[in-house]
């Protein structure tokens, strides 16, 4: 039996797309889990609270029970000898939420569902263990990158070609067949040729996957059928939005953008995801932020920094508040806000799709 899950991390993506597969595929039987870190926002246990009366029970994971230390993380701390987790030692994700999820998911073949939006530019966790298969309801493609790779392989086209010939009807056959048989390139690679086949017709290319994956042993492959494979939705940010006022839960108060001014000139700022309160992935304007919203949680985060550990590289919490660091901060974080709306009235390639903080190629853009 093929086990079905959803992990609810307490932001605004996954509460929706629970809320969402709820309504859309009732007769989906998904164990909702949320990993419990002991270092959450209050306002992360309140939605998954309220979350709880629209969807029923939610297990709660928690790493080291038993111990003596107040939190998981002050647990694991204790033992990695003081160090701070950071992008390049990510041992928090690891320890108190990857490793409880695969052993709350045990060896059974499971399918679990990510709320990745449509609107973004990532992969999200996939799991090395192969009785675990992540789903992507809110893309056009809810096919995680490992099952794309091997599909669209030059050494799969024969098969390919012939699952195609199976589910795919006359009228788009040859079409298909056409970007089936042509081979990858630097011109043409993955991710041009999968979405030449989802533009052909996004329904036809899932049941073609369906069709591979029960060759395979992953999980999905081993169902009699799967609703899924008629999903044409692509949900980005204000859909998220509307889902979650629709159902009554509500949006995460942590999202709400509170004004500030400095130096005369005005900006917003709010936390821009859940988790611990003091996530290294924390843009600087976050940190000011809890800061002033959160003095209390701020003053925590502070006292884990010690023996030239610290939460930023080559800055500490202590440095971050000082009045001048923090007037910059704020002006930075206005500069940055007046330039996204800039981009949203230009019609540059580069302006419409460039974060502000990505390293551009130019050579898209000559």
């Amino acid at each position: 039996m093929v086990r079905h899950v959803l992990g609810i991390s307490g932001g605004k993506d996954s509460a929706a797309l629970s809320i969402y597969l709820k309504n859309k595929y009732p007769d989906l039987q998904i164990d909702y889990y949320n990993s419990d870190t002991g270092c959450e926002l209050e306002e992360t246990y309140q939605l998954i609270d309220r979350l709880e009366s629209v969807l029923g029970h939610i297990t709660r994971l928690r790493a080291a029970e038993g111990s003596p230390e107040p939190t998981p993380f002050h647990h694991f701390l204790k033992a990695t000898g003081g160090f701070l987790p950071s992008p390049q030692a990510r041992w928090c994700t690891q320890k108190m939420k990857l490793a409880e999820f695969e052993k709350y998911v045990g060896d059974a073949p499971t399918i679990s569902y990510v709320g990745i939006r449509g609107d973004e530019e990532r992969e999200g966790y996939v799991s090395t263990r192969p009785n675990i298969q992540a789903i992507f309801p809110f893309r056009r493609n809810i096919w995680s990158l490992d099952v794309i790779n091997k599909i669209l392989n030059d050494n799969n086209i024969t098969q390919l070609k012939e699952i195609y010939q199976k589910v795919c009807p006359e009228d788009l056959i040859a079409k298909a067949i056409e970007i089936i048989q042509k081979p990858l390139t630097k011109q043409f690679f993955y991710s041009k040729k999968l979405n030449a086949l989802l533009d052909l017709d996004i329904k036809i290319f899932n049941q073609a996957v369906f069709e591979y994956l029960k060759t395979t042993d992953y999980p999905v492959g081993k169902l009699d059928t799967f609703p899924l494979l008629d999903n044409e939705d692509v949900l980005k940010i204000d859909e998220i939005y509307q889902i979650l006022e629709d159902s009554g839960v509500g949006i995460p108060a942590y999202y709400k953008e509170i004004e500030f001014e400095v130096d005369g000139k005005k900006g917003t700022y709010s936390r821009s995801r859940s988790g611990c309160y003091f996530c290294f992935y924390q843009q600087k304007i976050e940190w000011i932020w809890l800061y002033e919203q959160h003095p209390d949680l701020f003053q925590k985060a502070m006292e884990f920094e010690k023996d030239g550990y610290t939460w930023n590289q080559g800055e500490s919490l202590a440095d971050l508040i000082k009045p001048e660091r923090i007037r910059q901060i704020k002006l930075d974080a206005i500069k940055r806000q007046e330039l996204k709306a800039k981009k949203k009235s230009s019609s540059l390639l580069v302006d419409l799709f460039a974060d502000d903080n990505d390293v551009l190629c130019a050579n898209c853009f000559i």
